[in-house]
């Protein structure tokens, strides 16, 4: 399982309108898109209490090769040509787990991202992280949840998806989900990723 994400951090004053119509009239082009587990189209809006507006779209891919595909072809380029070349960041799958409300449509997502010190051993590390993960994706109201690691860092991110409109306010940044492509997250390995 590969993660990846790019920010697109918009203007004070920009009409997010504009955001919710292109994932409106576009996010079905990814609902079968091949190596693709799931895509979240993730947005944060300043009026909404978010100290900027962006667009946020995370990914969990199944394959490399549908994770090329996207990048290097039409539909990342469509990103690129209307904002710009994001940075686009990856990390490499520690574990998935479904949650008690898989069945729910989410409504919200929340990302946390938390650094590994140089003093931490990070097979230990992660090893107790994936654990701890199992256990804070069987809460109420997690649809599904994945833990990734950035080795060039050394960052570990906790990416989940919430049943209902609000994430709880003490999981990390905090994100609305209005449309979730999920071709292949029945294919998402769950637990442990080695």
């Amino acid at each position: 399982m590969h993660a990846m994400q790019y920010e697109i951090t918009l203007p004070a004053d920009y009409d997010m309108a504009i955001v919710h119509d292109r994932v409106a009239t576009r996010g079905h082009l990814l609902d079968d898109f091949p190596g693709l587990g799931l895509k979240a189209y993730l947005v944060r809006e300043r009026e909404s209490g978010s100290p900027v507006n962006q667009y946020a779209p995370f990914y969990l891919w199944n394959t490399a090769e549908g994770m090329n595909s996207f990048l290097w072809g039409s539909g990342f380029q469509g990103i690129v040509r209307d904002f710009g070349r994001p940075v686009v960041r990856q990390w490499t799958g520690v574990s998935y787990e479904e949650g008690p409300a898989a069945a729910a449509v989410p409504g919200a997502a929340t990302r946390r991202r938390t650094p590994l010190g140089e003093a931490v051993a990070p097979g230990e590390a992660v090893t107790e992280a994936v654990a701890r993960h199992a256990r804070e994706a069987r809460r109420d109201g997690v649809v599904a949840s994945a833990l990734a690691v950035d080795p060039h860092h050394w960052e570990l991110l906790a990416f989940t998806l919430w049943a209902g409109p609000e994430a709880p306010a003490d999981e990390g940044e905090r994100f609305r989900v209005p449309h979730l492509s999920q071709p292949g997250r029945a294919g998402l390995r769950r637990g442990r990723q080695w």
